[in-house]
């Protein structure tokens, strides 16, 4: 190229930027005028009621932000504003104010702008304080691990009463206990039809923290274990009178395995006269195990929460806590209250209690050992780096340990005064107090996100070892520690917050008009939404977009009756037991035979996974009649992610025999005809509607009020475009597809794992867990590993405004 050439190509790019520039600038300039001209009308016709900055005013007190673009807001305003004289604001003005609205304080980007979100200084909360403390208790006694693989309970069968060694007979796995032996034997030839004995033992897995019903029907004598190997539960050794059902109730952490053990003993009780016995015909007899879940009916204990393998105890704090703030749709411990502050030295009181009762197991001494001191002081010292997730400095082994013991002759003394004082300690108590930005501190971040609890000796291994400061290191531990039951704890409890099914506590029908919708069909209904989440989320490859779009569900054969659905011959989603096993419905003491789910397809072309599970549906609708309303909230706040507003003040729904003949819908469209309701009903309906197709119980119908049913719906997406779609599959399909849903489960389970606001780590971080859930083909436990090795490896910078003080000893607490 010639010097010509050169100075050529250097003059016309020269002047294809100084155009450029011009470009820019008068965009810029006509950009500005726009927003002087959209600042103007909003200062004329909105400030009285939003406020200078839309931060309302009294007469209307709601904040003015959101999450919908500036289309969706043009449309609205051209439609509703001003409140005084709707349809006054249109066109180039309408578009105008709602550029300004969303740019100057609507927005995410503005509010973000306005008030930066920050990373903010937390306490444990009270899931996470239960799960800690039961981690510092776990670390001095074994615990098993889960085996998926391996279900049921480890039976022994034995010819006499009272277990002897030398008659056990029969030693197997039993799925499930539902026995019913008549008058016979477990094995004939083997074992006297007059006189048995059985132990079961294994360990129970707590899919969910609360309290558990422990239900043993028998008419012989019994005894259950339930997480203490010393004192039973259920005491019906020495059978009296006619009882044939014992329940005695425990709390139970979710996501922790309990040993369990069940003794059943068929004898005559007192003078042994077994000669004598076996001349007389052999009398009946009968057992099952069942428990009552939290928000379920009692029921068989299923063989996946059953494992014949034995662990240890599992300490659970039984204190009652104050709820965690959930106003912004994850539990957050950001504030403290007196209430709070007390249940937490209450709590502490009742470790100290628990553990002094059983300090020598731990420590692993003898009440009289010549090292007993220097056990209880190695204890001590374990008991505080396991509570404080990092090896203690010189400094706080002085304080917490050395002062303690030196200054009491009574080393149980001082043993009691470590645990109380490092349960009230800050170190304990926040999430992250002190220490430094190192691997203790990613150990902490991870085991606190995925199973809201302490790191295990893997990753305290790798914290000390430096093998958590890169993102390939963090993911592997995250990968790991998906396996584990807490982890699957923690993600259902997010998929049940999801759908709402916290919410969810009173899902009853009116018995007339649906017969059979029986609190035993909830809990089914319960279990199956359970078991299809299950299968989803742990199951191939945890595509998100099945939680959709899937067209089958799991149906016993309650359910399948009462939905009139023929259930297919093929593997169950639990074991289908021998019929000999099965207990007879009538007549028999006992109530409940085992009754297996298996995947069914109903109403094929119109399901549409959880959008049209019957729970769900159930769930969000009246006792006797759908609610297009409530499936159109759930749709659009938990899967499309909108804020949406509460409503002024609650309506009653219009009843059917007010406007007779009208269908659902039709009382719907005019009970929130007017303007000022539109602004979220424009939104909510058109999706609820979609979902007329199923009645208050989630069964499929043509018509509604003797008309057939309009389940056509629309959607306003974020670039102004309507979409219009009919029926469950049509939504699915669009929802499944749309990045608005996949942002907005992105960023949902974030909340739920970090419990910090997705903004704090960085204004483009909820676009990038976008862009790698769609990378990753929707994979769920993917998501949850990328965000945790997205976040474990942030620094926690400083805290503008703290929860509250962490506060110090007066003697210098470190």
């Amino acid at each position: 190229m010639n010097s010509y050439q050169t100075g050529f190509l250097r003059y016309a790019f020269a002047r294809y930027a100084a155009s450029v520039l011009v470009m820019l600038v008068l965009t810029g300039l006509a950009g500005a005028a726009d927003g002087k001209a959209g600042e103007q009308i909003y200062r004329k016709q909105c400030l009285n009621c939003h406020g200078p900055a839309g931060e309302g005013s009294k007469d209307y007190p709601h904040v003015l932000a959101g999450d919908r673009s500036v289309a969706q807001l043009a449309k609205l305003i051209a439609k509703t504003m001003p409140e005084d004289k709707p349809g006054s604001c249109v066109g180039a003005d309408a578009d105008a104010v709602a550029t300004y609205i969303y740019d100057a304080f609507y927005s995410k980007t503005a509010r973000e702008r306005n008030r930066p979100a920050r990373i903010e200084l937390a306490r444990l909360t009270v899931r996470q304080y239960r799960n800690a403390v039961a981690d510092v208790i776990g670390a001095f006694r074994g615990t098993a691990k889960w085996d998926y693989d391996k279900q049921g309970l480890r039976g022994e069968y034995f010819d006499a009463k009272n277990f002897p060694g030398n008659k056990r007979m029969i030693d197997r796995t039993d799925p499930v206990v539902v026995f019913d032996f008549g008058t016979s034997t477990p094995a004939p030839g083997k074992i006297d039809a007059h006189q048995f004995s059985i132990r079961w033992e294994g360990s129970v897995l707590a899919p969910e923290t609360g309290t558990y019903e422990f239900v043993v029907r028998t008419d012989q004598a019994t005894r259950l274990w339930v997480n203490d190997n010393n004192k039973p539960l259920v005491d019906a050794g020495v059978k009296s009178g006619n009882d044939t059902v014992y329940r005695e109730s425990i709390f139970l952490i979710g996501g922790r395995v309990y040993p369990l053990r069940l003794e059943f003993i068929k004898a005559k009780q007192g003078v042994d006269d077994t000669q004598k016995e076996k001349s007389r015909p052999p009398v009946k007899a009968f057992i099952a195990l069942e428990w009552k879940p939290p928000q379920q009916a009692a029921h068989t204990i299923p063989s996946r929460y059953l494992m014949p393998a034995r662990g240890g105890e599992s300490y659970a704090v039984s204190t009652p806590f104050p709820p965690d703030d959930r106003s912004l749709g994850w539990e957050r411990g950001t504030t403290i209250s007196k209430a709070w502050d007390q249940a937490e030295t209450d709590a502490a009181l009742e470790t100290v209690d628990y553990v002094s009762k059983k300090l020598n197991d731990f420590a692993g001494t003898r009440e009289k050992a010549a090292d007993r001191p220097a056990r209880l002081r190695a204890f001590a010292t374990k008991f505080a780096e396991r509570a404080f997730r990092r090896p203690l400095t010189d400094d706080q082994k002085k304080f917490y340990i050395d002062r303690q013991f030196d200054t009491t002759p009574d080393v149980d003394a001082a043993v009691k005064r470590v645990v109380l004082l490092v349960l009230k300690s800050p170190r304990f108590l926040y999430r992250e107090v002190g220490g430094g930005p190192d691997g203790y501190d990613v150990a902490a971040r991870l085991s606190f996100g995925l199973w809201d609890s302490l790191p295990d000796d893997q990753l305290l291994a790798a914290a000390a070892a430096g093998q958590l400061t890169t993102r390939e290191q963090v993911t592997r531990q995250a990968e790991r520690m998906l396996n584990d039951p807490r982890a699957r704890a923690k993600m259902r409890d997010f998929l049940h917050a999801w759908l709402r099914m916290d919410h969810a506590t009173d899902v009853s029908k009116d018995p007339k008009r649906f017969p059979g919708f029986t609190p035993d069909l909830v809990s089914d209904l319960r279990t199956s939404l359970d078991l299809f989440l299950d299968a989803t989320v742990w199951a191939g490859d945890a595509d998100f977009r099945k939680l959709l779009l899937a067209d089958e569900l799991y149906l016993n054969n309650r359910l399948a009756a009462f939905y009139g659905a023929s259930r297919p011959d093929e593997k169950p989603a639990a074991p289908v037991l021998p019929r000999r096993w099965y207990l007879p419905m009538t007549p028999a003491p006992i109530t409940a035979a085992v009754d297996e789910y298996r995947k069914t397809k109903l109403n094929p072309e119109q399901r549409a996974g959880v959008l049209t599970h019957p729970f769900t549906l159930s769930a969000f609708a009246y006792t006797g009649e759908s609610s297009p309303i409530h499936r159109g909230v759930f749709i659009a706040r938990s899967v499309l992610g909108l804020a949406l507003r509460p409503p002024p003040e609650a309506v009653s729904p219009l009843a059917a025999d007010a406007v007779p003949g009208l269908s659902t819908r039709e009382r719907v469209s005019l009970q929130t005809k007017p303007v000022s309701c539109m602004t979220c009903h424009g939104i909510v309906n058109p999706l609820g509607f979609t979902l007329e197709r199923f009645d208050a119980a989630g069964r499929f119908r043509e018509k509604d009020a003797a008309k057939p049913v309009d389940a056509s719906g629309s959607y306003q997406t974020r670039n102004g475009q309507t979409t219009a779609f009919t029926g469950a599959r049509d939504l699915a399909k669009f929802l499944a597809g749309n990045e608005e849903v996949h942002a907005a489960f992105a960023e949902q389970l974030f909340h739920h794992l970090v419990q910090q606001p997705v903004r704090a780590y960085g204004p483009e971080r909820a676009a990038e867990l976008r862009t790698a859930f769609a990378a990753n083909n929707f994979s769920i436990r993917k998501l949850a590993v990328e965000i945790m090795a997205s976040t474990a490896l942030t620094p926690r910078g400083p805290v503008e405004k703290t929860a509250a003080p962490v506060k110090t000893g007066k003697s210098g607490n470190p």
